[in-house]
């Protein structure tokens, strides 16, 4: 048992800010959280709890970054440690983030010490179709060093999406080397044409299900890797930052009835009125970064404020490692410079992006039920000098600074 009291607490759920409040861990869940007022000293002995005065501190949910490249692009390392691009296939919805992610880059240790607990990490945007991604933690608490060995331990969810690009990165790729796709209208029919195939595919798989005198459909490792998405099992995260590509993206996925949320939505804040429209959901960012292509020239600050006020549902990224993960923080708050309140800034590295992943139901806020992954600053956590001064990490106290 572990008692948190006398906290500033962003719950990021219903209860808003407590400003004054308490929450009280039982094992590695979130029992019961409340204002102080209504706290019960009488329980501290009778809980024989682990107890943690705040003394006014903000306590957070731990952060959430919804799109990365963490292990897939190794930190000090160049193509030794590249596993982000496989740029021999256009259509690799095959391939799968945990069998490229090194759990022993140094870059999850200095995402944690910024606060971040979990990141979905995953193939890059080279290929109109790149491959799987899956939620994983920041740290492995089967080691007392939180030394991570093994990719097993801190897997949350798997696959959470497959990744899809349009736009620049697969002309530029493939144009280069005189293949499809060169063009944006090739880059379209390629994932046109696969979505295709595996509604197709997984008719055939029905069918013989329900009746073997049907013949079933021979083994298609790219077709299997599709039907979750076919089958709105998981959504389809699709890399677009211009709005013609960010329109392609609505259409089709208009079109096959599938899930999905537009990654980095730089031209976002020109047709946000309709992406609200569509329900559509963004991942946007980075902001820490250069216009360094065409398709970034309306690259903006104010992207995330007037998206909020369109009421379209969004996370912030940092890209790992095209800003380092540990500055995820820093990114939530150029977009307070850019107009964005500071909750809804906070909520965009952590409830959002636990609603996009699909986990809000493990992490994200500090509400009952939830994993107590929480961390406890001595100010405002989008403010550089501010300090973390404890990390608790599934119900145990993991450092105290």
């Amino acid at each position: 048992m572990m008692i948190i009291k006398n906290a500033r607490i962003y719950t990021m759920g219903e209860a808003g800010i407590i400003e004054n409040g308490y929450v009280r861990i039982s094992g590695n869940i979130i029992g019961e959280t409340g204002d102080m007022k209504d706290y019960d000293t009488s329980r501290e002995n009778i809980d024989n709890a682990d107890i943690i005065d705040a003394g006014g501190k903000w306590l957070l949910p731990g952060f959430i970054d919804a799109h990365t490249h963490l292990g897939m692009y190794e930190d000090g390392l160049r193509s030794e440690g590249d596993d982000v691009n496989e740029i021999t296939d256009p259509c690799a919805p095959h391939l799968r983030s945990v069998d490229a992610i090194n759990p022993a880059d140094r870059a999850f240790s200095e995402a944690l010490s910024a606060g971040i607990v979990c990141v979905a990490s995953g193939p890059g945007s080279a290929n109109p179709i790149s491959g799987q991604f899956a939620v994983i933690k920041t740290y492995n608490l089967k080691n007392k060093d939180n030394k991570i060995n093994r990719i097993e331990d801190i897997i949350i969810k798997e696959p959470v999406c497959v990744k899809f690009a349009l736009g620049e990165n697969p002309k530029i790729c493939y144009g280069e080397k005189n293949q499809t796709p060169e063009t944006r209208m090739a880059t379209a029919a390629i994932i046109r044409e696969n979505l295709y195939k595996a509604k197709k595919y997984g008719e055939k798989k029905k069918a013989f299900e329900e009746d073997n005198n049907n013949d079933e459909p021979e083994y298609d490792i790219k077709l299997e890797a599709l039907l979750p998405v076919t089958d709105k099992e998981i959504a389809a995260h699709i890399h677009a930052h211009r709005a013609d590509d960010i329109f392609t993206a609505v259409r089709l996925c208009r079109e096959f009835d599938i899930d999905y949320v537009i990654v980095h939505c730089t031209d976002g804040h020109l047709i946000a009125g309709e992406l609200a429209g569509e329900k559509a959901r963004a991942i946007i960012g980075p902001v820490i970064c250069d216009r360094s292509k065409p398709e970034l020239k309306n690259l903006e600050l104010s992207n995330a404020k007037v998206l909020s006020d369109a009421g379209v549902l969004f996370a912030i990224t940092t890209d790992h490692p095209e800003t380092p993960l540990q500055y995820l923080p820093y990114c939530a708050a150029l977009a307070v410079k850019g107009g964005l309140g500071i909750y809804e800034a906070l909520k965009a590295i952590t409830i959002n992006p636990a609603i996009i992943l699909g986990i809000d139901d493990i992490l994200g806020s500090i509400e009952k039920g939830r994993r107590a992954d929480l961390v406890l600053y001595n100010g405002n956590p989008l403010e550089i000098l501010t300090d973390i001064d404890a990390i608790i990490l599934n119900g145990e106290k993991f450092a105290q600074f």
